[in-house]
């Protein structure tokens, strides 16, 4: 049996946690989609390199480490019917040599 590679860290940023807090009263299931992105989509894109056009690297940062990523394709379960430009974007670092992500932006 194999195991789900995983990060070694996950940090919310203050900017990111007042965030969450209001969008969580419009969307109810944000929190559970939030970490089925985390536990999914970020895993197959970094550690197995798996691409399904989501996730985007920020350019143009003054700095190596961290990278800066976009997620523009984040599902909401709250959001079915809206339309399919709806959904969530998030902004993250992620430490490469640190294995970490850091939630900057929701």
């Amino acid at each position: 049996m194999t195991s789900t590679p995983t990060f070694r860290e996950i940090v919310h940023l203050p900017e990111f946690e007042r965030d969450l807090k209001g969008l969580i009263k419009r969307f109810r299931t944000l929190e559970e989609d939030l970490a089925t992105l985390l536990k999914i989509q970020l895993v197959l894109f970094h550690k197995l390199g798996v691409d399904n056009k989501g996730v985007f690297e920020i350019p143009g940062m003054p700095f190596d480490e961290p990278r800066m990523y976009k997620v523009k394709k984040f599902a909401c379960r709250a959001l079915k019917g809206r339309g399919a430009n709806s959904g969530l974007r998030l902004i993250y670092a992620h430490f490469e040599a640190m294995d970490k992500i850091e939630l900057v932006k929701g």
